[in-house]
């Protein structure tokens, strides 16, 4: 077979245009084009907006179109490797412990299950069926529950997001992980597409199925478990103390992949206490930046703009100042909402989710501002990024007044130095509701400073952007984990035994990463076994 890339098309033209178009690039008739499967599908706005196609093409005489083609974006085509999981092996008298069941410790956890391990799975919080209502109960009441919200529960704060698939790495095991979200009811539409997603809709569809296959394999899922304490002997890992609904246990351990997501500072302060090698890392603050959709579907694809042949836009903007300083948008989600994702008491922190249709009036992201462990004091102390990310989200919840209200301001008045006192056009989706204020009574003077300089550099990279009656929302304090513990070449903390994992571990950026690293690390302790 072969591969040909770069074919563009109109919104709304179907596949016979897709085989029709391949034909005329290739200057053969339309009949020799024996079969036709996309490989990959994305979205060209930078002039007039066209789908943009990669397709593997069956011919009569492969060899001599190839000859013939005169471009780079004809070549031979075969179907990549396939990813191989660890080879069965027997059970062992102490299962291997997951703790975490984001993406991470899911995946970790179906690679040891399905090699034979029966492990133990451990979340600190609710099935996703129980956490949704639980989560719900907080946007509507501002009532928090602080083992069960957007942070902690089945499939971790993945679970109430866009649900991006896309990551910057090249890894075989990202094809197997799509085909297994698709085999539990993601979208077929993930395997072809650019910047796939599935929508927190389909999330947790595919987190009870996903479930439903752990239990079968045999793994031992324990909701509601925490992970409170480390049993260590002679430097090596020898059992784990948790707090569950019968009380505290401890519980013989060897092997712990650990995947406690970037929310875990319980976590964070037990490894500590216990020696664990850590150290502050480099993480980004900032707020949500919220727009009419379709001002920016406007900007984007101009008088394709509401044609439903394409998806809702979206953006990824970037910019270095002269200071140093870099700011950034993040975790985008187009026709999506601002959600509440504090996961401890009088602290406010806001993030970003869609539905799988993209079909809200609003359009969301992130607007980061990278911070250093130089600006928060790393150098004394490895969870020194914890605490300047708690004093962000205790001063945010201070202006905002209490209930989870979160503070908020229109572009306009921030960059005028003016406090806001209402929306214009841009109706904050953000719940349990906002407070009209003076953002920089919440944000640190560097960082605020910072947004001010890069909103207009970023509005003139997209119309509308610095639009003055965008809604900036505070505080978005965790985009990543502040922690990295630390692991060597087999993937092992100092304290043998353990796998640091995963985003929360300072491994991942994202739930395919963070999928991918959990396989990663089951597939090394499958390794240490024998």
């Amino acid at each position: 077979m072969l591969k040909l890339e770069s074919i563009k098309l109109s919104p709304g033209h179907g596949p016979e245009a897709l085989a029709a178009e391949a034909a005329r690039i290739l200057r053969i008739p339309r009949k020799d084009i024996l079969s036709l499967r996309i490989l990959r599908r994305s979205v060209d706005a930078r002039e007039e907006a066209r789908l943009v196609y990669t397709a593997a093409l069956s011919l009569p005489d492969e060899a001599a179109v190839l000859r013939k083609y005169r471009g780079k974006h004809l070549s031979p085509w075969r179907e990549p490797d396939a990813y191989a999981p660890p080879a069965p092996r027997p059970p062992q008298a102490i299962p291997p412990v997951v703790a975490g069941a984001g993406p991470a410790g899911l995946f970790a956890a179906l690679t040891l299950a399905r090699a034979g391990l029966r492990p133990i799975l451990l979340e600190r919080g609710r099935p996703v069926e129980e956490r949704a209502r639980d989560v719900e109960r907080f946007w509507a009441s501002g009532t928090l529950d602080t083992c069960s919200n957007v942070q902690f529960g089945e499939g971790g704060a993945g679970a109430f997001s866009d649900g991006k698939l896309n990551t910057g790495t090249k890894d075989i095991r990202h094809r197997f992980i799509l085909e297994q979200l698709v085999k539990c009811g993601a979208p077929e539409s993930i395997l072809i597409d650019a910047k796939p997603h599935v929508g927190t809709d389909y999330l947790r569809t595919v987190l009870q199925n996903l479930r439903r296959e752990l239990l079968d394999l045999g793994t031992d899922i324990r909701f509601e478990t925490r992970l409170v304490d480390l049993d260590i002997q002679a430097g090596r890992l020898a059992g784990v103390l948790l707090e569950g609904p019968s009380g505290k246990e401890t519980l013989p351990c060897r092997q712990l992949i650990l995947c406690p997501g970037h929310s875990a500072r319980d976590t964070f302060e037990a490894l500590l206490r216990r020696s664990a090698t850590m150290e502050a890392k480099p993480f980004a603050i900032g707020v949500r930046i919220e727009h009419r959709q379709a001002d920016i579907d406007a900007a984007q694809y101009k008088r394709y703009a509401g044609h439903p042949g394409l998806p809702a836009s979206t953006y990824k903007l970037s910019c270095h100042l002269p200071g140093g300083r870099g700011v950034f948008s993040f975790c985008v989600c187009p026709g999506g909402e601002v959600v509440a994702a504090a996961s401890e008491e009088d602290r406010v922190v806001t993030n970003g989710m869609s539905e799988f249709a993209r079909d809200r009036e609003n359009i969301n992201g992130a607007l980061l501002v990278g911070v250093t462990p130089e600006d928060f004091g790393g150098d004394a102390s490895p969870l020194a990024g914890v605490s300047f990310q708690r004093k962000l989200e205790a001063d945010a919840f201070a202006l905002g007044g209490g209930g989870y209200l979160a503070p908020a301001q229109r572009v306009g008045d921030f960059l005028a130095g003016l406090p806001s006192s209402g929306p214009g056009r841009v109706r904050p989706s953000y719940r349990p509701g906002v407070a009209w204020t003076d953002l920089r009574r919440c944000l640190p003077p560097f960082a605020a400073d910072a947004l001010a300089e890069a909103l207009p550099i970023l509005g003139r990279k997209l119309r509308g952007y610095d639009d003055p009656d965008a809604v900036l929302t505070a505080v978005e304090s965790r985009s990543s984990s502040p922690v990295r513990i630390l692991r060597d070449e087999t993937l092992q903390s100092n304290i043998r035994g353990l796998y640091p994992c995963g985003e929360g571990a300072g491994y991942a950026g994202g739930i395919l990463s963070a999928a991918a690293d959990g396989i990663r690390c089951a597939e090394a302790l499958c390794q240490s076994c024998f």
